[in-house]
């Protein structure tokens, strides 16, 4: 039987007892990923984000234990994560990252942006050689687990290149790495939402690489809006028994990430609450019947796997953005909880056995 859905609040995020392992976090955003390991009882005792809006989001809900380096990566030395952490190299459990992946996305410009400065949120920066200095940082640390995120679009196309000289230099910063395409929506989140995890243990350790198991069950729209009958996409209209389609950063009304709640009769909000922001104000432009609607800012936290009392700040968009870009906390949450007791916890047993 599927439990009813909830996602824990922050405060009892923060109650969640310690298990003992350390992990530091890289490409943090808004910290989505960061909420997932502190989920599953990690202490996140550094993380990095160069973007303004995303760190000001971080600073806005993290743990106050937390450091926040605002550098650019390629300032970052390991030297600095061990000076911040007090750690020696080789003694922290998990090195986790998602480096900024629009150039290799399917819904981006994918390899007509690749070595090139792109903007984004309020920002400018080259993203598409990011991956390498997660693996300089994993190789100078030299972390037991590495855990890394990146899109789908990284094994289509002509980005399959870029993907086979990652794992090898994964593997030259001595891991043994495996990748494979996870969808939150099958880990408890009630979005699709596919993402290719990159999972390496260092090679000197006796454990390898594991991922989470798929539920047998996936949470829908329906579960989260009742009231809501269907979500309407640029590629059509699908039933509210399904998870919805992939919460994207891009939410511009009449975009191709665009998402949009159907309703039988009136909508049951016309403005989000948050941000007062009219969420008919594009149907009722567009000639739409007033029972299509814009989600709220709690409704997409909740389809995102969100606490509902995450803090967002800005615009409507802009919050929306700071969640689109995010890792789904429940789907980081599961990923934690794998990398806890199918690696970390079989070498502490091996250790001292």
């Amino acid at each position: 039987m599927k439990p009813s859905y909830s996602v824990p609040t922050m405060g009892e995020i923060a109650q969640v007892p310690r298990n003992g392992y350390v992990v530091c976090s890289t490409f943090s955003g808004a910290g989505g990923s960061c909420l997932g390991w502190r989920m599953a009882g990690f202490r996140v005792a550094w993380a990095s984000e160069f973007i303004p809006a995303a760190a000001s989001t971080y600073m806005a809900n993290c743990d106050r234990a937390t450091m926040l380096d605002t550098r650019d990566i390629r300032e970052v030395t390991p030297a600095d994560v061990l000076a911040a952490t007090g750690l020696d190299v080789g003694q922290l459990d998990v090195l986790e990252g998602s480096p900024p992946c629009a150039a290799f996305s399917t819904s981006g410009k994918r390899q007509d942006s690749w070595n090139k400065v792109e903007h984004y949120s309020g920002a400018q920066q080259r993203t598409d050689d990011l991956f390498w200095e997660y693996a300089r940082l994993a190789e100078g640390l030299q972390p037991r687990v590495i855990v890394a995120e990146n899109v789908s679009g990284l094994v289509k196309g002509k980005a399959k290149g870029y993907f086979l000289r990652i794992l090898a230099r994964l593997r030259d910063a001595g891991y043994q790495v495996r990748a494979r395409l996870l969808d939150a929506g099958w880990l408890g989140v009630p979005h699709d939402r596919q993402r290719l995890i990159f999972v390496g243990v260092r090679a000197d350790l006796a454990a390898g690489p594991a991922f989470p198991v798929p539920l047998p069950y996936q949470y829908t729209v329906a579960d989260i809006c009742p009231s809501v009958v269907g979500v309407r996409t640029k590629h059509g209209l699908r039933p509210a028994n399904r998870p919805a389609p992939c919460v994207m950063a891009n939410n511009t009304p009449g975009s191709e990430t665009e998402i949009t709640l159907i309703e039988e009769g009136k909508a049951t909000i016309t403005h989000d609450p948050e941000t007062g922001y009219d969420l008919l104000a594009y149907h009722r432009i567009a000639g739409a019947e007033a029972r299509a609607r814009r989600p709220s800012l709690v409704e997409l936290r909740a389809l995102a796997g969100f606490p509902a009392d995450f803090t967002l700040t800005g615009s409507y968009s802009q919050r929306w953005e700071r969640i689109g870009r995010a890792v789904p906390p429940v789907m980081a949450a599961a990923i934690a909880t794998t990398t806890r007791d199918r690696i970390l916890a079989q070498l502490d047993a091996w250790g001292a056995a």
